[in-house]
C-alpha cells in the first residue's frame, strides 16, 4: 500500500494514543485543519477558509468510507463555500465592507431560512440513497471517460439517513449565513456540533467525535463574539441614520 493509500484510510492510525483512541492520520490532519478553521472564523480572520479547504476534502474521504453520504455531499457545497466566502471577505471596497458587516438576520428572513430549511430536511431524509446513488453514478462514469479504471462501488445504504440530512441541510445554510456574516450561522453551528458528536461517537470516528466537542465550545464563542459586534453595528448604523435625517 502506498503513501497515499494509507493516509487517506481510516484504518491507518497514528501511533499516539488520545483519550484511549487512535485516530487515523486522515482524521487527525482533518481535524486539527477544521478547528483552526473554525477558531479563526470566530476571529473573522479570512485565513480560516484555507484550513476549511483541506478540512472539508479531507473529510469527504471519510465520509464515504463511513457511509454518510449526505455528510459526504456536503463537503463538496462547503469546498464551493469557502472558495466563495474566501472571495467575499477579501472584498475591501466600501460597498462591500458595508454589506458584509457582522449583524442579524430579519424577522422576514429567519422565517424564510426555517421553512425552507424544513423542507429539504424531508426532502433528503426519504431520498438520501437515490440522491447519493446517482452522484456517485454520474461521477463514476465521469472519471471513466477522463480514462480512470474505476467500477461503481457497492454503496450501503446511509447509516443514519434523519440526523444526517439535519446536519447537511443545516450545514448549508450555516455556511451560507457565515459567508455572509450573519450571527445566526453561530447557533446552527452549535446544534450541529451536538448532533455530530453523538453520530461520530457512534461510527466509531471518535477523534472527529472530540473535535466537534471543542467545535461546540469554539462555536459558543464564536456566537458571543459575533453577538456583541453585531450589537455594536447596529449602534453604529442607527448613529449614522439619526446623523443623516438632521443633517438633511
Amino acid at each position: 500500500m502506498d503513501f497515499l493509500s494509507r493516509f487517506f484510510s481510516i484504518n491507518n492510525h497514528i501511533p499516539v494514543e488520545i483519550f484511549g483512541y487512535q485516530p487515523s492520520y486522515i482524521e487527525a490532519v482533518g481535524t486539527i485543519a477544521g478547528l483552526l478553521c473554525i477558531w479563526l472564523a470566530s476571529q473573522e480572520k479570512i485565513i480560516n477558509y484555507l484550513f476549511g479547504l483541506i478540512n472539508v476534502s479531507l473529510f469527504a474521504v471519510i465520509f464515504f468510507q463511513i457511509q454518510l453520504y449526505a455528510s459526504l455531499m456536503l463537503q463538496i457545497f462547503f469546498f464551493a463555500a469557502n472558495i466563495y466566502g474566501w472571495y467575499a471577505w477579501s472584498r475591501v471596497d466600501e460597498q462591500q465592507q458595508k454589506e458584509l458587516k457582522i449583524r442579524w438576520l430579519s424577522s422576514k428572513q429567519m422565517f424564510s431560512v426555517a421553512t425552507v430549511s424544513l423542507l429539504f430536511i424531508l426532502v433528503m431524509t426519504f431520498n438520501i440513497d437515490q440522491i447519493f446513488g446517482y452522484m456517485a453514478k454520474v461521477s463514476v462514469i465521469a472519471l471513466q471517460g477522463m480514462g480512470f479504471g474505476i467500477t461503481m462501488p457497492d454503496l450501503l445504504p446511509d447509516a443514519f439517513p434523519f440526523w444526517d440530512s439535519v446536519m447537511t441541510v443545516l450545514s448549508i445554510v450555516a455556511m451560507i449565513l457565515m459567508t455572509r456574516k450573519h450571527v445566526e450561522n453561530w447557533l446552527l453551528w452549535v446544534i450541529i456540533n451536538v448532533i455530530s458528536v453523538a453520530i461520530y461517537y457512534k461510527q466509531g470516528v471518535l477523534a472527529m467525535s472530540l473535535q466537534y466537542i471543542i467545535l461546540t465550545g469554539i462555536a459558543l464563542n464564536g456566537a458571543r463574539l459575533w453577538i456583541k459586534v453585531a450589537k455594536n453595528n447596529h449602534e453604529t448604523s442607527s448613529t449614522e441614520r439619526t446623523s443623516t435625517e438632521n443633517s438633511n
